[in-house]
């Protein structure tokens, strides 16, 4: 790891303010050379947070991730407080570095309210994650996965998901860690429908991948730092594009969140 790099979640969320209503945060050390957008996401939502009063939590987030990070650099959030209503807020973020923005993230919130509470998602049939053999040069580190196995034509993926060090009961650390996990496992349920099938090793030699923008509603609370399984589903692929929906789970099958994410899967030129 880079010296000052976070090695764990709550290293993730040390923000620092700079100014009014502007926090600045800095990136853990990824293997692949660029921030996780996971990352950012959670930043950019914890630094929204610090504008909004306690009686308010979040319910929806809509980001799009405008360019890759710079590992070895900060990142500048900006927070707008756009609304202060008495049942719900909004809050929009950019998050920049010195060759510009990387994110533009809008937030909304709402008071805590007690009424019907139905759930009709179904949590899918899946192997315990104890019993999903962990994948090489996997994330040894934040966050560990246990995707399973997606194959040509499935059109869907799934996979248990964690961070790895225990959180505080503080909810909304939970929920900006559920942000940070939930830019994972989608991209291969793209993959497996692209007419181009090629060995996971040579992925990155053949395709140019990235999140474009990202969704998430959230409807029940779940520990981050306990087990959860996303389940996505790529409604199709154009313009280099593939559409993906998902839904997470916690352990005991509570829905916790819906997904969308639009994510980049271009075929690199020979």
């Amino acid at each position: 790891m880079a010296l000052g790099s976070p090695t764990d979640f709550a290293g993730i969320l040390d923000l620092v303010r700079h100014g009014p209503d502007t926090w600045v945060g800095v990136s853990a050390e990824y293997q692949w050379g660029r921030i996780y957008g996971g990352q950012v996401v959670a930043q950019a939502l914890w630094a929204a947070l610090q504008t909004v009063d306690p009686a308010f939590v979040p319910h929806s987030l809509h980001a799009y991730f405008i360019k890759g990070g710079t590992l070895d650099e900060p990142v500048r959030y900006e927070v707008d407080r756009l609304r202060n209503g008495r049942s719900f807020c909004t809050r929009a973020v950019v998050a920049r570095q010195s060759g510009g923005a990387i994110l533009n993230l809008s937030c909304s919130f709402q008071v805590r309210e007690v009424d019907a509470e139905v759930q009709t998602a179904r949590m899918p049939l899946a192997p315990e994650p104890d019993d999903i053999r962990p994948q090489p040069n996997d994330w040894p580190w934040i966050m560990q996965r246990r995707p399973l196995v997606s194959y040509p034509g499935a059109g869907r993926s799934m996979g248990w998901v964690k961070l790895i060090d225990p959180l505080t009961d503080d909810p909304l650390h939970h929920l900006c860690g559920l942000a940070f996990t939930s830019d994972t496992i989608q991209f291969t349920s793209a993959r497996s429908i692209h007419p181009l099938q090629v060995p996971q090793e040579q992925y990155a030699e053949r395709f140019m991948g990235a999140s474009l923008d990202h969704a998430m509603w959230f409807h029940r609370p779940a520990r981050a730092d306990e087990w959860h399984l996303y389940e996505w589903d790529c409604h199709g692929l154009t313009g280099a594009r593939g559409m993906t929906v998902g839904n997470l789970f916690a352990a005991d099958g509570s829905h916790v969140a819906t997904i969308a994410q639009e994510v980049l899967l271009r075929e690199r030129v020979k």
